[in-house]
């Protein structure tokens, strides 16, 4: 089957379409026909080989030194059961799923434990929808409820509100009962607030720890700040959540109350079962919906992972993977890209320079 595949860490251009081996099945697992993955920011960092300070040597370690291990990259997908092994009993043949796995969904096939990250798709998404679901709301879930424990109430200020996992964690947050300040550039402010956010902030022309308000828990989802940046915008209780891990930021965990009662969190999303199939019943209950900027063919996996890296993403970037296996070049010639959003210009800037932060999408 027609695939992509990473032999070094680098730019986009590090991800080519390649011939690799179809998986097999055992008895507990499935395999699924990949319909539809995304690159989140997961993805991105584990293309470039970008492990920020003193992760540096324990995650090429564990991914492999000067190239990844695991050559088809992909982290997230949705599709149908197309097999199940001689012991599963919890998925059949055509179920709808969706979920995680650690590499390998940007593939037209991939096997999973039928005990590992899989759940339903939540009905009323289609396959672009659903496939950026368990990164960008699992995330926003497991850092709101699980790290920062957000009561309802509660002032949170997201920053990168509009992206893949900002869009999530601003539903989420008014889902659960908190007081929502968005951070985002000007053209996405209408996006945020149809989304539940109270407050917006243009982060180029207002500084979020300038508009009066101390929030309780301020997410971080693409980098924009730090700890020390941030706590005079904290309540005296604040925490500080961070999706990007930086030695700064892992010292002052270790600080602790040594240095008073504001917190800085950090962590890894790596729910299973339960968590997606929560998810799914946000979903179907109107709380949470994922917003898909763009679609892109996997052949034009480079283009995707670049715009992605643009910061003008308005949402999920996803990948069209059904088809695939069709020869490297039909993509390119016949398959165009789909823009669920605003307008998308490819040669914008990549970003502001400020404090040599990351755009705000």
């Amino acid at each position: 089957m027609r695939a992509i595949v990473q032999d070094t860490y680098g730019p986009p251009e590090v991800l080519r379409v390649a011939d690799v081996a179809s998986p097999t099945v055992g008895p507990k697992d499935v395999l699924i026909d990949v319909e539809a993955s995304a690159v989140t920011g997961g993805d991105r960092r584990l293309r470039s080989g970008d492990f920020p300070g003193i992760t540096w040597l324990p995650g090429r370690l564990s991914m492999g030194l000067t190239g990844p291990r695991k050559p088809v990259p992909g982290s997230v997908f949705a599709g149908r059961v197309a097999e199940v092994g001689a012991d599963v009993e919890r998925f059949q043949v055509g179920d709808a799923v969706f979920g995680t796995a650690m590499n390998g969904a940007y593939a037209p096939r991939l096997a999973m434990p039928a005990d590992g990250a899989i759940a339903r798709m939540p009905s009323g998404l289609d396959f672009e929808q659903a496939a950026p679901l368990a990164y960008g709301g699992g995330t926003a879930l497991h850092f709101l409820q699980k790290l920062a424990a957000l009561n309802s109430g509660e002032q949170v200020c997201i920053l990168g509100a509009s992206g893949g996992v900002g869009h999530m964690a601003v539903q989420l947050a008014r889902h659960m009962g908190a007081e929502v300040t968005a951070v985002c550039s000007e053209r996405n402010h209408g996006l945020v607030r149809d989304l539940g956010a109270q407050h917006v902030v243009d982060y180029r022309g207002e500084d979020f720890r300038r508009t009066g308000r101390r929030y309780d828990v301020i997410l971080d989802t693409i980098g924009a700040s730090s700890f020390a940046h941030s706590r005079e915008a904290l309540a005296p209780a604040g925490r500080y959540l961070s999706l990007l891990v930086t030695g700064r930021l892992l010292l002052r965990m270790l600080a602790g109350s040594l240095l008073g009662p504001q917190r800085a969190i950090t962590g890894v999303a790596m729910e299973g079962a339960p968590a997606l199939e929560r998810l799914a019943g946000l979903v179907e209950a109107g709380a949470l919906r994922p917003h898909v900027d763009r679609v892109f063919p996997l052949e034009r996996i480079a283009e995707a992972h670049a715009y992605a890296e643009s910061g003008r993403a308005r949402g999920a970037v996803v990948v069209r993977v059904a088809g695939a296996q069709a020869s490297a070049g039909d993509g390119a010639r016949g398959v165009g890209d789909r823009t669920h959003g605003g307008e998308v210009d490819l040669a914008a800037p990549r970003g502001d320079g400020g404090r040599g932060e990351a755009a705000h999408p």
